[in-house]
Order: structure tokens, then C-alpha cells, then sequence
């Protein structure tokens, strides 16, 4: 079987954090704890990738404006260095230089920033956008509609039930890791140096891979531990680097823009 290719580069983008208590992202846990919220970006000989997009822009400068009481609720901290537009210039590119965005799901701190791109290829799970617009009322709090309708009449893909090879080299593979929304999406990618599985929301902290626990407001939680599980599995058969993109102590650990992994 041939070997993989690779992506050339990937840039974690500096983050916005929320201040919540951790019962709030794992099943059991307690305790306060600040977390980020970071898109990445991915160099690829085939374009620019984006997974995520993080907050919406103009809640760098007016938080209570965009997201009301929940902003303060949950202790945004945001500048508007760290906007996705503003961090992709400083790395010298346009958002047009963009050609694919991926979203791991459609809750609010990941698609802040989906209008920046309308000319992108969009990637979204099976269920997601649906379920984004007609939320179970349990989770409704954690979606803003206005962020998904950028999203109609545009080039959106939906990513079935099924892994999917993004540029059918093995270097960036979509994962359908379902649980936390109907259509969760994991990334699995494979750089020169080393190979990471991006993980969404499919969990939120380091402790959720080792005790296989869910986050209480997961839609599915049977599908949630079977996400959990499979990352467990996909981790050691691609021999890749689990970052979870809420956890402080992976942030903490993991280099950021400028600063890239080749």
C-alpha cells in the first residue's frame, strides 16, 4: 500500500477563552477552568484549509452586542488581534486565499466567522446544518442562526455518515465523530513531521479519552462514548497526536501562530 501524503503545514490560531466550570464539559468534573477556542489553519498543495472559524468578529470589541448576557455568563475574553481575519493577515494571507472551510459542527464559538468565506467550499456533517437551525431545546443556547445563513445557496458539502479524503491523498481526512451534535466532525492531518487528529467538540478536556465520559449536553451520548472510543482507536492506528481544541492543557502544550508544525 502506498504511503500517505502529507499537508505542508498546519498553524494553531491564537484563541479567544471562555471562563466555565469544567461540569460544563465533562460528565462528573468540577472546578473552574479557562478554556480557548482556536480555528486551525492548513497549508495544502491543493489550497489553504480551515477548520472552524471560531467567534464572530465584531464580538472582539462588542461581546455583550452579538452574544447578549452570555458573553458575561461565560467569561469571554476576545481581542480583536485574535479575530480569524485579523490572525490570517498576520500571517500574510487574505480571507479569499481560503478555498476550504470545514466545520467540525455548527455551535456558536465555531462559526463565528463562516461569512468571511463565501466563496470557500464549506464541509459540514451530515445533520448538522439542520439541526443548527431547529436545535433540541436542551442545546439551544449553544447555537446563533445568524452565523449559519451565510451558509445557504453556498458551496456546502455534506459529509455522510462515512470518513471522507479531502484531496484523496490521506493528508487531511474528514472523521464522522457524531455525539456531541448529530453531525460532529474529527480531522485527522498528516504533516511531513507528524500527524494530529483535531478533535471539535467531540470531547472537550483530556480526561473525557481516558474515562470515556461524555459531556452532559451532548445530543446523543451513546454515540458520544462511540466517537470517544474511536478517537482512542484512530490515535494509535495513525499514529497521530490527539489536540482537543478546548483543552487548556493541549493549548498550553501545542506550539501557535506564527509558530506552525511542518
Amino acid at each position: 500500500m502506498a504511503s500517505p501524503g502529507t499537508a505542508k503545514r498546519m498553524w494553531a490560531l491564537d484563541s479567544p477563552s471562555f471562563t466555565v466550570d469544567r461540569s460544563l464539559l465533562l460528565l462528573g468534573a468540577a472546578g473552574e477552568c479557562t478554556i480557548p477556542m482556536p480555528a486551525y489553519l492548513i497549508e495544502h498543495p491543493k489550497g489553504l484549509v480551515l477548520f472552524d472559524t471560531g467567534l464572530v468578529p465584531a464580538a472582539a470589541t462588542d461581546p455583550e452586542g452579538v452574544y447578549g448576557p452570555l458573553a458575561e455568563h461565560l467569561g469571554l475574553r476576545f481581542t480583536p488581534e485574535q479575530t480569524v481575519d485579523a490572525q490570517l493577515k498576520a500571517l500574510g494571507y487574505k480571507t479569499s486565499d481560503v478555498k476550504y472551510v470545514i466545520a467540525s459542527h455548527t455551535h456558536f464559538d465555531h462559526t463565528g466567522g463562516l461569512y468571511l468565506f463565501p466563496d470557500a467550499q464549506f464541509y459540514v456533517g451530515e445533520g448538522d446544518m439542520r439541526f443548527g437551525f431547529w436545535p433540541d431545546p436542551a442545546g439551544a443556547g449553544f447555537f446563533r442562526q445568524a452565523d449559519l445563513e451565510p451558509l445557504r445557496g453556498r458551496n456546502v458539502l455534506e459529509v455522510p455518515r462515512v470518513d471522507h479524503d479531502v484531496f484523496g491523498d490521506g493528508s487531511l481526512v474528514i472523521l464522522f465523530t457524531p455525539g456531541h451534535t448529530p453531525g460532529e466532525l474529527s480531522l485527522l492531518v498528516r504533516l511531513p513531521g507528524r500527524n494530529f487528529i483535531l478533535t471539535g467538540d467531540t470531547v472537550h478536556l483530556r480526561d473525557a479519552l481516558t474515562t470515556i465520559a461524555p459531556m452532559p449536553h451532548d445530543a446523543d451520548t451513546v454515540e458520544s462514548l462511540r466517537s470517544i472510543r474511536r478517537l482512542n482507536l484512530l490515535r494509535d492506528s495513525a499514529d497521530a497526536t490527539i489536540w482537543i481544541s478546548h483543552d487548556p492543557e493541549d493549548w498550553a502544550e501545542f506550539k501557535h501562530a506564527p509558530n506552525c508544525f511542518e
